[in-house]
């Protein structure tokens, strides 16, 4: 008797987007919808003003944390996410904000509606988790 089963065969959601060409497609959504949103302004401004680096290390985040290949931990580690955004105040409200750009990017990119439901959800997670403070962010901008 096998005392690993097998799990249940799904394609890793990786393969089910579309592959890498899908995630670059992600990520340029992504950071567009943040551009474009008022209500990301404060989560915007925790990045650089330019985001080439940026970007090519969230393709290579969500390549592996999607089940594509493994591009990021060999070159960065392990993720620990909540250590390396901890030096930003990231309350409700900035989650809200990555979730509304996260979601649109989604929606443009993702044409599978199951997938896309189960990505949202799997993203809330994530983002809820990196949440370090319920205090609202120190740079309103109205």
């Amino acid at each position: 008797m096998d005392a690993n089963p097998p799990r249940h065969r799904r394609a890793p959601h990786y393969e089910r987007l579309g592959g890498h060409d899908a995630v670059v497609r992600l990520v340029d959504a992504f950071y567009r919808a943040m551009d474009a949103k008022p209500q990301a302004v404060a989560i915007r401004a925790m990045h650089a003003l330019e985001l080439a680096r940026t970007k090519a290390v969230l393709v290579q985040y969500l390549t592996e944390w999607l089940g594509g290949a493994k591009v990021y931990t060999p070159e960065h580690g392990a993720p620990m996410l909540r250590r390396r955004h901890q030096r930003f105040v990231i309350d409700s409200a900035a989650r809200d904000a990555w979730m509304s750009c996260m979601n649109e990017a989604l929606n443009e990119v993702c044409a599978d509606t199951a997938l896309c439901e189960e990505l949202e959800a799997a993203f809330l997670k994530v983002a809820d988790f990196m949440r370090n403070s319920e205090s609202p962010s120190p740079h309103p901008h109205h």
